[in-house]
């Protein structure tokens, strides 16, 4: 028999009021929240742990992913590149991207896609040191976990943190949070991943006088056959899922621990077989958070599919290449960004409005930058309450990318 209790209506202070509140503080966050200030908002980011880039920090999924089609040209820009080049701004762990940042030589861009592999706690450092130098106000350790609505918009976002509960003013808020929790909280229509997730753990350990990057399942949606080996150290081929028998949908917080736990505990069982031959090999640092690729998302004024590869799209934010394989381009439509029941909530990164098929595209690095720099931009330009995401004029929208670097069409 279920049971429950009912709490007290309280009084909350409002603590803080912005003009652009982005929730989560992976690369979508990160992208976003740079986006809006150098737009001149006055920006709040929340992110519930205690350091900047999510996935690509906390959970050690160090690899920035390409920004080309694979075919000798780049088709990702703007605040994409720059995360980039700033990932790498104190050396590359691996593949350090020469015939992208050192030449133009074609032949050796088709070769060698761009893409590269980064220290994590640099990168979160320094991510962080550039938000602050924007005017970006930063919390963290601190949750949303409720909202307040006035006439099918988002008035203030319910926060608890070491502080207790209080409540932020916004004007426009973006869900970066991974799982469109502010979308789930504020009513917005959402869908679920049917696949779920798998097992991973990724860790860093130290061999033989040198500190290494393990990368422990998670990629087990495998290339089909026009997947092109890179001569890189990276070979998604070879990263799959530690249970192939184990799903779990990302959302639900028992199961995360589940998830989490066992994840742990094969981690484990993967450290001591390689001491068992190598009694120098010690793990330095494991993924901090569960390993969550495509879980919830919000349903957008448009849902993109797979089937949208190279097609001209008229109100595209930007462009996004195929990790998973070279030729396909995709021009990534502002429609999928936000829905039709919260105004003045669009979201960015992996709570996009997009098929299973194209989610795994883009809810990588390069794609989750170029959905939050078009969100942050976008939120920049929502200047009164009145006005919301929907009625946005979206050519002006297009300009603003485009005069910061951003370009939105694949051959122009």
């Amino acid at each position: 028999m279920s049971q429950h209790i009912y709490e007290p209506e309280r009084k909350l202070s409002v603590t803080a009021s912005c003009d652009v509140l982005v929730a989560g503080g992976g690369i979508a966050g990160i992208a976003a929240a740079i986006a809006a200030a150098r737009h001149g908002a006055n920006v709040i980011l929340m992110e519930r742990e205690y350091a900047l880039g999510g996935m690509a920090t906390l959970g050690l999924v160090t690899i920035y992913l390409p920004l080309d089609d694979g075919e000798g040209n780049q088709v990702t820009f703007g605040i994409a590149e720059e995360l980039l080049k700033l990932s790498i701004a104190h050396g590359a762990e691996a593949n350090y991207p020469t015939a992208w940042l050192d030449g133009d030589d074609r032949a050796e861009r088709i070769k060698n896609r761009y893409i590269t592999q980064f220290n994590p706690h640099l990168f979160a450092i320094r991510a962080e040191k550039l938000l602050l130098d924007l005017g970006v106000t930063i919390l963290y350790g601190t949750l949303a976990v409720s909202v307040h609505k006035r006439g099918g918009k988002i008035t203030h976002v319910i926060a608890e943190n070491k502080s207790g509960r209080s409540a932020i003013a916004v004007k426009s808020v973006i869900d970066c949070t991974g799982d469109a929790d502010i979308c789930h909280l504020a009513g917005a229509e959402t869908a679920a991943h049917h696949g779920g997730n798998g097992l991973a753990s990724w860790y860093y350990y130290f061999s033989h006088g040198k500190v290494n990057l393990k990368m422990f399942g998670l990629a087990d949606v495998i290339p089909d056959e026009n997947a092109v080996k890179d001569d890189t150290d990276y070979d998604n081929v070879m990263v799959e899922a530690l249970d192939k028998n184990f799903r779990f949908s990302g959302f639900d917080g028992e199961e995360l621990s589940r998830a989490v736990i066992e994840a742990h505990q094969k981690m484990f069982a993967d450290i001591e077989s390689a001491r068992a031959t190598d009694p120098e090999y010690v793990p330095v640092t494991i993924s901090s958070i569960p390993l969550v690729r495509m879980s919830r998302r919000i349903v957008g004024a448009a849902t993109q599919d797979i089937d949208t590869d190279r097609q001209h799209v008229a109100d595209s934010i930007g462009m996004t290449g195929d990790w998973r394989k070279r030729g396909p381009v995709f021009e990534i439509e502002y429609g999928t960004l936000f829905g039709s029941k919260v105004k003045n909530l669009i979201t960015a990164g992996r709570c996009i409005s997009v098929t299973d098929a194209l989610w795994d595209v883009t809810r990588v690095i390069p794609p989750c930058a170029v959905t939050g720099q078009a969100a942050g931009t976008a939120a920049a330009m929502i200047s009164d309450f009145s006005d919301d995401f929907a009625g946005l004029d979206v050519a002006e929208l297009q300009r603003n990318l485009e005069n910061d670097g951003v370009i939105l069409h694949n051959g122009g």
